[in-house]
């Protein structure tokens, strides 16, 4: 697996990560927990050096999994996880975002413990809060790094005037925000921020939530614990309109002899180098089909082609219902 650096930071991970989200919550019911912990084992295996989780995600449950999997392999691996949520330590109740200094503190003791290891590779602010500066983020996630217990400083999808002053207080390593052929909003304004101040990007969901493997067609169902359920690019109107970008892409593989998933991250891979998506996955065959994009190879003729034809197709549906939506581009 090539390797890739996030930025100006110097963090060097694997040029494809694994989002670990989807081993333990948001899809459906988790995984059982062997199962997981093989699969991150898998990937290390075949050369994936950066792994994503967050104490959100389970709760706490997707960390463990996470400090397990790897505590065999940690000087190996660069984990990132995150903080911003005020979630009851007993319950696992949500009530609301939080980055306080002092909470922000508490979490990343809390996730150290739970992911078995001295420091934390990667410390992304969930969500922005908009109750908290970002200067006062930033300089407790840097007291953090000069007590040795994080190494890097991440942002989660947040605006780009939010970034600039979060990176003036302690430089951010790396931005992880949705970006993938059917979600281009980044290209706008977020991408060329990134590229002035030396932020790595860290796409999540590069395969549109399993949209663009083909996958997926207007009849699927879902688990009823499956967050898509409630979101509009997903409904079943909404499906079978976008399946015209699925069917484009398919064609587009074919002719590359590869698959829509890899030609959806080969296209991320081909944008810049210092983009590293991290698609997520439970099934080891695809692990494998997703490590196989950082081998297709797009020419610039490849990318003018998949642009022309894009291009041409309208993505129907919001990406997040209104009460998340409210929660990005802070």
């Amino acid at each position: 697996m090539q390797k890739r650096k996030l930025g100006k930071s110097g963090l060097e991970v694997s040029a494809i990560g694994l989002g670990c989200m989807g081993l333990s919550f948001g899809y459906g019911p988790a995984v059982e927990k062997q199962a997981g912990i093989a699969l991150i084992r898998a990937a290390v295996e075949r050369g994936v050096t950066f792994f994503d989780t967050a104490e959100v995600y389970g709760p706490f449950t997707s960390e463990e999994l996470v400090g397990e999997a790897l505590a065999p392999v940690r000087d190996q691996v660069v984990i990132a996880t995150k903080f911003g949520f005020d979630i009851d330590p007993k319950t696992g109740a949500q009530s609301g975002l939080s980055s306080r200094p002092e909470h922000i503190k508490q979490v990343a003791e809390a996730s150290l413990k739970r992911l078995r290891t001295n420091v934390i590779d990667l410390f992304y602010q969930h969500r922005v809060d908009p109750n908290v500066p970002i200067e006062d983020v930033a300089g407790a996630v840097k007291d953090l790094i000069r007590e040795g217990k994080v190494r890097h400083f991440g942002l989660s999808e947040a605006a780009a005037p939010t970034i600039r002053r979060a990176h003036a207080v302690q430089p951010v390593a790396a931005l992880q925000s949705e970006y993938s052929l059917w979600w281009r909003e980044p290209e706008e304004v977020i991408v060329p921020t990134l590229e002035e101040l030396g932020i790595g990007f860290v796409p999540f969901s590069p395969l549109g939530k399993g949209f663009l493997t083909g996958a997926i067609s207007e009849t699927t169902t879902f688990d009823k614990s499956d967050f898509r359920n409630v979101v509009p690019r997903f409904s079943p109107e909404a499906r079978k309109a976008n399946q015209a970008l699925v069917d484009l892409l398919g064609k587009i593989a074919a002719g590359k002899k590869a698959t829509s998933a890899q030609i959806a991250l080969a296209w991320l891979l081909a944008q810049k180098p210092w983009i590293v998506p991290i698609p997520g996955t439970t099934k080891l065959h695809r692990l494998d089909e997703n490590i196989g994009a950082a081998a297709v190879t797009l020419t610039s003729g490849d990318l003018g082609e998949i642009e022309r034809a894009i291009s041409a197709v309208a993505v129907q549906g919001a990406r997040y219902p209104e009460r998340l939506q409210q929660l990005v581009g802070r």
